[in-house]
């Protein structure tokens, strides 16, 4: 009877576990979104692209919203109205494509997107701020009711053996010897398998992982914040990083391109639309930093005129940046290429870094980062001219046999692009 009462409970966990393998396996659409769009769109602002909430209402359709995420230039290229007015509205920047993407996972986006609520600015006495995410989600819950269970079914069973015993007891049934766990040859074998998978796991992650510097965020000896220079005051990227669409290097600015504007600039006023503040919660001094940038620059603010030695030599001293994006030396990464050729937006890689402040690192920069870029990447040929020698491809665009082409048609996943 026993036996009987802990199947029918055991059969009844096994149905509730199953029954909230939906809710576990559904797609998530943040992470889906922080990985694939946030690069060029914000839920709630115009960023590279639109703002995705309630994007969704202006697609003639849901099949349409599917066709659009996976190949927006098929949709262009057919002569579709509403892609054409998106393609054209948006400075004639095609969407990257996302063919992996199914539809389950292009809802969940949508639905975050569609969900999003922008976190308040100013939190008050350590509260969290007004409409702001939970920093946890609810993955939490479902271990705590895996374990309970589990937990559960170990008690049950212990008791179920129990009462065999006792019952065997009784009929004069001899029972078999009971050997403790820590003993058991089983469960010594399997504990150490475990510990094996466990050590194995912690070890090859830890090397995958060796030299990466995603999310760092080092102490610059100025404070500058991006956010300001190329967020509020639309300062272009290439106006200070020149050498991002001419040549390997972004290249760093020297304190006299800041003094092009500083020279004029010599306090900060926008400590009420937005106050200076470090990623520890120190706040700043806007004004006291540009002084700071001054003596850098060797600039005599009263004078209105750099300090000069005795030959005339501007009494500069370089500011020491500490660099944030850093590759293997066995890498090779040319930002002209990317830039100029690739059509590639700096926030692909370097994220909304016109909502930062202080700059950190966005991306692993791993190779399969790399690579996986390269297989989804759609090669831009109209208006190309570096791409004009790949006249097969151009043909079979023209015909219809392609619908687009990647990078890695043309040898983006080659060892030698990157290594040699």
């Amino acid at each position: 009877m026993f036996r009987i009462c802990f199947r029918s409970v055991l059969s009844f966990f096994v149905v509730l576990l199953l029954c909230n393998v939906p809710a576990i396996a559904a797609p998530d659409g943040k992470a889906l979104f922080m990985s694939n769009c946030a690069s060029c769109h914000n839920p709630i602002k115009e960023s590279t692209g639109p703002a995705l909430q309630n994007i969704s209402k202006t697609f003639p359709n849901k099949e349409w919203g599917y066709k659009w995420v996976r190949n927006s230039a098929a949709l262009i290229a057919a002569g579709d109205k509403t892609a054409v007015d998106i393609y054209n509205k948006y400075n004639k920047m095609q969407m990257t494509a996302f063919p992996n993407l199914t539809n389950e996972e292009i809802d969940a986006i949508l639905k975050y997107a569609d969900d999003y609520k922008a976190p308040s600015a100013a939190p008050k006495d350590g509260a969290p701020a007004a409409g702001a995410e939970t920093a946890e989600s609810h993955s939490w819950l479902y271990t705590v009711i895996t374990l309970s269970l589990l937990l559960l079914v170990v008690i049950l069973w212990r008791a179920n053996n129990s009462l065999r015993r006792a019952a065997n007891e009784k009929q004069d049934i001899p029972n078999e010897k009971e050997i403790p766990l820590y003993r058991s040859k089983v469960m010594i074998a399997m504990t150490a398998i475990v510990l094996f998978i466990l050590a194995g796991y912690w070890l090859v992650n830890g090397a995958v992982n060796e030299g990466r510097q995603q999310n760092y965020q080092p102490l610059q000896p100025l404070y500058y914040s991006h956010k300001v220079h190329a967020g509020i005051n639309q300062i272009n990227c290439l106006y200070c990083h020149a050498g991002a669409e001419k040549s390997r290097q972004a290249m760093i600015p020297s304190s006299n391109v800041c003094m092009n504007c500083h020279k004029q600039i010599n306090e900060y006023t926008g400590e009420a639309e937005h106050p200076l503040v470090t990623a520890e919660g120190k706040k700043i001094n806007g004004t006291e930093q540009i002084q700071l940038l001054y003596k850098y620059a060797g600039w005599d603010p009263s004078k209105k005129d750099y300090n000069r030695d005795a030959n005339g030599n501007i009494l500069a001293t370089p500011i020491k940046w500490v660099k944030i994006h850093n590759l293997p030396d066995h890498v090779y990464f040319n930002h002209a290429q990317h830039v100029a050729v690739g059509k590639v937006q700096c926030q692909q890689c370097h994220g909304n870094i016109e909502e930062m402040d202080e700059v950190f690192q966005f991306a692993p920069l791993s190779m399969g980062w790399c690579i996986n870029c390269h297989r989804q990447t759609e090669v831009q040929f109209t208006n190309n001219n570096y791409y004009s020698i790949f006249t097969r491809y151009h043909e079979e665009l023209k015909s219809g046999k392609r619908t687009k082409v990647t990078e890695a048609d043309l040898g983006g996943l080659e060892c030698q692009k990157c290594h040699y």
